[in-house]
């Protein structure tokens, strides 16, 4: 029994883990999630499946074994114990129960009397007449309870039983036979061998499915270990159309799928709409409404060169989910395609005004948030739809690569607007956010231009000349207006080159170090004024008036300075800024075959029946010995537990009986 009970709370711990620990992902994602050596763990003691781990298994093939042989032996003898009245005690036992009691009278109409009244409190009763003329009246109320052990015991056997069938034992059996192996290369469903290959007659699967408007699939991909499997389903699953719905703030309401299930067996199809919670069910397999996706938008961008004079765009489209080529000149890249969102909820709350320590939850702060499903929920106020999304990986001749999270319109942090996007060269990296300021158009151009000009080597010297008119007054001399004019250049090209980083190296080696904190404070004054000569020349350039030197302008200048120095980390030299899209939405959905689902069902009844027998049916026994002859009645009470209320209960019929016979 100890045993037992250990199994069954290994069972209960397992079953915690694979409810809190999110079962059959790829590998890759347990890696990032908890690094090689939890992973290496985790993944021998088959936590990753944990349903389906071979040791789960072996605990309720053991159960299932161990208890039905106990209810084999103890079933009967409680069954005979429901039905027997222990009319067979003696006197000397009765004596012995620690609840008797024992009345001077016995008259003639006592037995009668007795059992009209044990009939009125419940009890079922049987009378036995000794040779010495005695009467045993054998009494019981609540015997059932020990149909709660056997209720118990069957239940634990059927939940067994039931998680056993949707363990797929027979999968498991041909898995170590050889006769089926796991899929590990990337390849089209039509190609994966037939020995990867699930028949519809699989005992029990669970898969997930992504399916794009207007497209159909036959099958499910089951994550298994480090590959996969394909399951064939009976049927076609066609998307008709996904729709969702959004609250104002543009986070998801609801969404639902209408699907169309053709059976290729009768060639009939039937048309079913889905949502959260209101599966379909056809041919014993539930599918089930469990996210939704991009299925293959085709997306139009500006492409910018980053680090060129080029003051134009070129233009590039690409499609979810595809790759594309790209080229800025020099070197080419491959575009992959990744999630594209046409609604992102932030939360724009503000500082709490009575926790001053609490820091403001502002738009950079909670950008991770923004990368969660599109159907979780964000419980925090002030939510605020910042509008489409997107990620693509730009990928090396080395195969080298850096992901990238953008948003299409400008963003508005701290009270400026900003064009923002993420780069980070690993998954298991946080996004690092780069702000593109707006111009006084909201648009990007003003920037692009400004980089462009600072870019164009040709043209330091023209802003040199300039910084340097307005820094000196006319007059000067002529050598400090040189040496100036020398250095803005300067200045120029070592930013240029590598940002500020390039001039720290500068100060470094060639300035004295109890020099450098005042000249690095100098460096960075002359740039800050270039690169407002330089937006004048950008304007100029374009057919533009002059900027005014207001407040507004010199915040534009110096965002631009940040990102200017910040783009030199970005990972790549081209920005792929979102102008249109043409959305094509998804719709996730689970595919499931659970034969055992409803035989748990049916065991978890039983075992609430089981444990509420047990725990609220009291198996009570009363002994009457009615001896007229020496003028006594022998009253006698037991129970299954000892506790308060029978001690009550002892106390009531005994005063009860001494009043009956004493009439």
């Amino acid at each position: 029994m100890r045993f037992a009970i250990s199994l069954l709370t290994v069972l209960a711990i397992a079953s915690v883990i694979g409810t809190v620990l999110q079962q059959n992902q790829p590998y890759s994602n347990y890696v990032i999630e908890f690094g090689q050596f939890w992973f290496d763990v985790f993944k021998l003691i088959g936590l990753f499946d944990v349903y389906h781990a071979w040791w789960f298994l072996l605990i309720l093939v053991f159960l299932v074994i161990s208890t039905g042989f106990c209810i084999y032996r103890q079933a009967p003898l409680m069954l005979r114990e429901i039905k027997s009245f222990r009319e067979h005690a003696g006197e000397n036992s009765l004596r012995g129960f620690g609840h008797r009691a024992e009345f001077s009278a016995a008259p003639d109409n006592a037995v009668a009397s007795l059992t009209r009244y044990l009939t009125g409190q419940g009890y079922r009763y049987k009378t036995v007449v000794g040779g010495d003329g005695a009467t045993l009246i054998a009494a019981k109320s609540g015997s059932l309870s020990r149909l709660g052990y056997i209720l118990t015991h069957a239940a634990i056997v059927v939940i067994c039983i039931g998680g056993l069938i949707d363990g797929n034992v027979p999968l498991k059996i041909q898995e170590a036979l050889g006769y089926k192996k796991i899929e590990k290369r990337d390849l089209p469903q039509n190609e994966v061998p037939a020995i990867s290959r699930l028949s519809t007659a699989n005992l029990s699967f669970r898969g997930s499915i992504s399916i794009p408007e207007n497209g159909n699939a036959d099958v499910v991909f089951l994550n298994v270990a480090d590959g996969y499997l394909v399951q064939e389903l009976p049927f076609f699953i066609t998307l008709k159309k996904f729709r969702i719905e959004h609250y104002p703030s543009g986070q998801p309401k609801s969404f639902e799928s209408d699907l169309v299930i053709t059976d290729p067996q009768t060639k009939k199809s039937f048309e079913r709409t889905i949502a959260v919670n209101h599966p379909l069910i056809y041919k014993g397999i539930a599918i089930y409404q469990a996210s939704f996706g991009d299925g293959g938008s085709k997306l139009a961008f500006n492409g910018w060169n980053l680090f060129s004079p080029a003051t134009k765009p070129f233009p590039f489209n690409g499609v979810v989910n595809q790759s594309a080529q790209l080229s800025n000149g020099e070197l080419s890249y491959s575009v992959e395609m990744g999630d594209f969102r046409k609604f992102n909820v932030q939360n724009f709350s503000e500082a709490d005004p009575d926790d001053p320590a609490k820091p403001k939850a502002g738009f950079l702060q909670n950008m991770n948030k923004m990368l969660e499903a599109g159907a979780s929920s964000v419980a925090k106020k002030n939510l605020r739809n910042v509008g489409p999304s997107y990620q693509y990986k730009l990928r090396d001749a080395q195969g080298q690569a850096h992901e990238y999270h953008s948003y299409m319109q400008p963003v508005e942090i701290e009270g400026r607007n900003y064009w923002v996007s993420g780069m980070r060269a690993s998954p298991a990296e946080p996004f690092r956010y780069l702000r593109f300021p707006s111009d006084e158009n909201g648009a990007l151009d003003g920037y692009m231009r400004l980089r462009a000009t600072l870019f164009d080597k040709a043209a330091h010297a023209e802003i040199a000349r300039r910084f340097t008119v307005g820094a000196l007054q006319d007059g000067a001399n002529p050598a400090l207006r040189a040496k100036l004019n020398e250095s803005t250049e300067k200045i120029l090209e070592l930013f240029s080159r590598r940002g500020l980083d390039a001039l720290g190296k500068f100060i470094e080696d060639g300035i004295p170090e109890a020099e450098r904190e005042k000249a690095a404070e100098t460096y960075i004054k002359v740039l800050d004024r270039a690169l407002f000569e330089a937006l004048q020349l950008s304007r100029e350039r374009a057919g533009l008036k002059p900027a005014e030197a207001d407040a507004n302008t010199l915040q534009f200048v110096r965002d631009s300075l940040n990102a200017l120095n910040d783009s030199f980390f970005f990972g790549a030299p081209v920005f792929l800024q979102l102008t249109g899209f043409e959305e094509v939405t998804s719709t996730g959905l689970q595919i499931t075959r659970s034969p055992g689902k409803n035989i748990v069902y049916a065991g978890s009844f039983l075992l609430t029946l089981g444990i509420f027998v047990m725990f609220y049916v009291r198996e009570r026994r009363i002994w009457l010995l009615v001896k007229p002859h020496a003028g006594l009645t022998l009253f006698a009470m037991s129970s299954n537990r000892k506790t308060i209320d029978l001690d009550k209960e002892f106390e009531r019929h005994k005063r009860n009986l001494g009043e009956l016979l004493a009439a």
